[in-house]
């Protein structure tokens, strides 16, 4: 069996770049989107994220996002909410929807 997938295909122009702190905090985007690209833009401050629909509130027990890495999450189209935080200190967060891994 042969499986394809296709690369991340970014929706242009819906990127934000957030500063995550240690009290969570949540960006809207990704409505329609099947995935989300997170790159770590700091270079020593691990973030968490959360993906939901509605509020959402992220704690270090979600998905760790390290220093300087990048990763992609599958998401359901009506998930539109993306909520971060850090265990202290302020990060960086690049966060752009699409599709594709």
């Amino acid at each position: 069996m042969t499986t394809t997938t296709d690369s991340f295909q970014p929706n242009y122009g819906s990127g934000v770049t957030v500063a995550p702190t240690a009290s969570s905090a949540s960006s809207s985007l990704g409505n329609g989107s099947l995935s989300i690209v997170v790159t770590n833009l700091s270079a020593t401050i691990t973030s968490y994220v959360r993906v939901g629909s509605g509020a959402q509130t992220a704690t270090t027990a979600d998905y760790p996002v390290l220093p300087g890495t990048q990763i992609t999450l599958s998401k359901a189209r009506d998930e539109t909410t993306v909520a971060y935080v850090t265990a202290s200190g302020t990060g960086s967060l690049h966060i752009i929807a699409g599709r594709g891994l």
